[in-house]
Order: C-alpha cells, then structure tokens, then sequence
C-alpha cells in the first residue's frame, strides 16, 4: 500500500494521518480500530450478489475505499492489516478456528485476525472482522479479563501445551487462534469455502452491521433492521418494500446497491 492508497483509507475511515512519532502508539491503533468498525461494515453481501471476493490488497482496496463497502474477516482485517503495516505498524496475520454449537471449531482458516506490535513494544490483538466483537484492541500477552464495550474478553490459553489461545467473551469462547504468523493467500481456500459452501452460515444468510458513534451497534439481516443501544436494549422493525431496504443500505451503512440481495 502506497502513501496516496493509505490516506485515501484513511479519509475513508474519517481520520487524519497520524504524526510521526506518535503514528504507531497504542492510542493511534485504538482510535483506528474504532473506526473501522464505525465506518466500514461487516457485511456479506457478495456472497449473495455473485461478486467474486479476491484476497489481494489492491481489490480489497478497491472495495471498500473505492466502492466504500465492506466485507467480512479476510477482507476487513486484510485491508486493515495492510494499512496498519502501511502507517508503521508491525503487523501479523493470524489464523483461527470460530467456536461453533457443541464446541466444535470450524474448518481451518476459518477466520482472520491481527497480531499488531506498537512502538512501547505492546502487542494487541486487533479484530475489526468478526462482527460483534472488541471495540478495541484487547492486549495480546494479558490473560486475565479485558472490560470492553463490547463485553468482557480474555485470552486464555486453549491447553496446558498447546500454543493455541481462545478468545472469549462473557465467559464464552469465541474463536481459537494459532500463534503462527500467516500470510494473505493463505486463507483463499477459507474464503471460498464461506462464500460458496451450502454448510457456511454466510451461504445461509444476509447480514450488514457496524458499530455506532454512540458504542451500540445497527444490523440489517435480509429485511430485520435492528437497532441495539450500548446498554444492551433494542429494537427491531421489519422493513417492507425494496425502497425501504436499499435506503437503510445507503444511509445507515454508506452501501449503494441497484438492487436488493437475496439469499
């Protein structure tokens, strides 16, 4: 990613060029992690729209600066792992396997996430690619609780000998992680599996979702709009024409589509 590329995703996310020497502290990895989640959306609208999702960085660049939309973990945690490394940053990508029902992982490869090192030497575990998930960088080596809007996280470590670590949240596991620094190419068989595989929970249904500027978050699930405050309460309301759908798209996501996905 050039210096031009990095400002435009920059400007894309609302935010200014961090100043050297503060441009790769804690504080700036936390105030971009924010955003992100803010301003660009989890979404999986290609898999139902027949876009094909390719894991390079100029057409993840391409597609949520360019065509100001969002995607899911490889593309959301690629493109910002890419502009993370662009401004300074050390940065790792980390496989993991989602804990499922029953407590069964999913298929290898099966989520994204970043290993980010700042410039006092702390390491972070950055996720803008999960959906609900951390507003903020949960530290990497910590493994007691970690109080976050989002709820309470810790990393723990998955056995006695093994070098993997859960992620949990509210006493819950959440994914399972390698330690192993990893590759972008490396997850294209994981993607393709979740954009077309009958058993991925992205095949099966339509979600778009961020987090608001006052820490709740909006969802639009086929044509289920919900709105959660930060205090957890909530409120839905089905949405009943095409027009109300694709406006909801536009102003509360910033996603221009022709016309509605399906699944």
């Amino acid at each position: 990613m050039d210096s031009a590329q990095a400002d435009a995703y920059l400007r894309r996310l609302g935010v200014e060029r961090p100043a050297w020497p503060t441009a790769t502290t804690a504080d700036v990895l936390r105030e971009l992690h924010l955003r992100h989640l803010q301003t660009v959306p989890f979404e999986n609208l290609s898999v139902h729209l027949d876009e094909e999702i390719v894991l390079e960085e100029n057409r993840l660049l391409d597609k949520l600066v360019g065509a100001r939309r969002g995607g899911f973990c490889y593309e959301l945690n690629g493109a910002f792992g890419a502009l993370l490394a662009a401004l300074g940053f050390e940065v790792g990508l980390l496989a993991a396997r989602v804990h499922g029902a029953e407590g069964r992982l999913g298929i290898p490869y099966d989520h994204l996430a970043l290993r980010v090192r700042t410039a006092d030497g702390g390491e972070w575990l950055a996720d803008v690619g999960f959906g609900a998930h951390s507003h903020y960088p949960l530290a990497f080596e910590a493994r007691g609780e970690q109080e976050d809007p989002g709820g309470m996280f810790r990393i723990v470590e998955a056995g006695p000998d093994a070098a993997d670590l859960d992620v949990v949240v509210n006493g819950r596991p959440q994914y399972r992680l390698e330690t192993r620094p990893r590759v972008l190419g490396d997850f294209v068989a994981g993607a393709w599996w979740h954009r077309t595989s009958p058993l991925s929970h992205f095949t099966q249904s339509l979600v778009c979702s961020r987090v608001t500027e006052e820490g709740g978050r909006i969802t639009l699930s086929g044509r289920t709009f919900k709105t959660t405050a930060a205090d957890g309460t909530h409120e839905e309301r089905e949405l009943d024409t095409d027009e109300e759908v694709l406006a909801v798209y536009r102003e509360r996501f910033g996603i221009e589509l022709d016309s509605v996905p399906t699944v």
